[in-house]
């Protein structure tokens, strides 16, 4: 019976491409999975007291967003197998949120007499616990940090920035909602996540940007979500990016915006919290003595200034669009290098920016390696394997580790001697 219904779930699953009615048709349309494909009414989990098919609630998302032995980035998958993942090689996913299997990727910095110093792997991301798949909570960080003790890390999961049940939605005129317990809302039509959907029909109403948290979704720890989150991704958005981009169009209205959807959990790192010696989020780009927009659309690489407003876009630099429209921002997302406006003054910073949600090659989720002032040296990535060997700038990888990290860009797409990418809105290189 279990297997039948993870094989309901694959098939499911699989209709992902599939038009019906202009509409794609997937597991999560509706806003949720139907009950079977995560819950066993008699033969689920005897680990969890809620009927999951998995050990824990990451687990049951990973039994159909982790596949073996896929080549490379496919479909709806943010995780590569352990087993895939071994020394040299790196984890095959390329979602805008990351790979969560870099959290499995361990680095030896340095060793000597007075012992060894690593980069540890779960320093790349978010720390989900899901048994089944060897994930764990962080070891470094009893709470997330910036939440002042708020969200304890041991009760990270999936679920706690996507409801598993959908209940966030928004409705023909634009507006989000979602129905107290005990409430049926508005038909939800089918996913709010894609640039093919449009806004329902009266009466009817879409799910939220990738079924994410909202006002009123409330986790164990009893952290409450502090923003609506608005984006539009294209259809097909885990590929490599070698030579072409892929876009999520990210939005803020300015009362929904992501450094208040982030700040929910991290509130200390935003500038929302008490803390304010932090880098501005939710802030116009053309704001200030600076324009940084400017600077952002001008910025090529190091020493390459010769950039334009239509062509200045980088899926490892995004930034929030200054509007919650979804008519806009779904004519904005893609993959195919079609749309690369850069920002307008009025855009904003965000915290996606310069981290991925999930995990990513580098310390911090970071979209770029901070922990060295140089992209490339000599024209090459650093690495163990480089023609130029650097050792801190290497950081324990091989060369084409440092590519997957970049979604398989080329190092030719940097400058020969590439400095960090908080340059591109600022560049002090």
């Amino acid at each position: 019976m279990k297997g039948l219904k993870l094989s309901l779930v694959i098939m499911a699953a699989a209709l992902l491409t599939i038009g019906l009615g202009g509409v794609a048709y997937a597991f999560h349309d509706g806003g949720v999975a139907e009950c079977g494909g995560c819950h066993a009414m008699h033969t689920a989990n005897q680990n969890n007291n809620f009927l999951l098919i998995g050990y824990d609630a990451s687990s049951t998302c990973l039994s159909c967003h982790e596949a073996a032995a896929n080549s490379g980035p496919s479909s709806f998958h943010v995780s590569t197998p352990s087993g895939e993942v071994t020394a040299g090689l790196s984890p095959k996913q390329r979602t805008p949120g990351g790979d969560f299997a870099w959290l499995k990727k361990t680095y030896l910095l340095s060793s000597s007499s007075s012992g060894t110093t690593n980069e540890l792997g779960e320093t790349h991301g978010h720390n989900i616990v899901a048994f089944d798949k060897g994930y764990a909570a962080s070891t470094l960080h009893t709470t997330a940090p910036g939440s002042a003790g708020a969200f304890v890390s041991s009760q990270l999961g999936c679920q706690s920035c996507h409801d598993p049940h959908g209940r966030g939605r928004q409705q023909s005129d634009g507006t989000f909602m979602a129905p107290a317990a005990g409430v049926s809302g508005p038909p939800i039509l089918g996913s709010g996540s894609y640039a093919s959907q449009g806004l329902p029909p009266a009466g009817l109403a879409i799910g939220l940007y990738r079924i994410l948290a909202y006002p009123g979704y409330t986790r164990a720890s009893g952290v409450t979500w502090g923003a609506w989150p608005i984006a539009v991704a294209p259809s097909t958005y885990n590929q490599t990016e070698a030579t072409n981009q892929v876009r999520v169009a990210y939005g803020s209205d300015g009362n929904n915006t992501w450094g208040r959807w982030c700040g929910t959990c991290h509130n200390d790192m935003t500038g929302h919290g008490s803390v304010t010696h932090v880098h501005p989020v939710d802030t116009a780009l053309g704001g200030g003595s600076t324009n940084l927009a400017n600077i952002y659309n001008q910025y090529v690489k190091s020493g390459d200034m010769s950039g334009s407003a239509t062509t200045s876009f980088t899926s490892l630099v995004p930034f929030a669009e200054k509007t919650g429209t979804r008519l806009t921002l779904a004519g904005h997302a893609g993959n195919t290098n079609a749309f690369l406006n850069g920002p307008g003054t009025s855009d904003e910073v965000m915290c996606l920016c310069c981290h991925r949600a999930h995990a990513s090659a580098f310390p911090n989720a970071l979209r770029w390696n901070g922990e060295y002032e140089m992209i490339t040296i000599n024209g090459n990535y650093p690495g163990t394997d480089s023609p130029t060997p650097n050792a801190r700038a290497a950081r324990g990888r091989f060369m084409a580790e440092y590519q997957a990290g970049y979604y398989d860009r080329p190092a030719t797409v940097f400058a020969t001697y590439q400095r960090s990418l908080c340059n591109k809105c600022h560049a002090m290189d």
